[in-house]
């Protein structure tokens, strides 16, 4: 996971990297293990045009679906 992307610039990393930082991201963020599961499965993307490179996840779009949550949760709470 530290040597994938040096650069800071993909905003990809790997379903396995993703898994891997569900429960740290449920506990900052304050959401349930299972919603946070549940986002980065729906957000693997398949390899290119179905074989070049590996499944990856797009950290970017993650994030936004996570604040998006985290405002319904906020709200709800109200």
């Amino acid at each position: 996971m530290v040597y994938t992307s040096g650069s800071g610039l993909d905003p990809h990393i790997s379903p396995q990297a993703a898994r891997l930082q569900v429960a740290r991201v449920a506990a900052a963020r304050g959401l349930k293990v299972e919603q946070i599961n549940a986002l980065v499965e729906k957000f693997v993307e398949p390899p290119q045009w179905g074989f070049l490179g590996e499944p990856r996840v797009n950290v970017l779009l993650l994030n936004v679906a996570l604040d998006q949550l985290e405002t319904k949760k906020v709200a709800l709470n109200r």
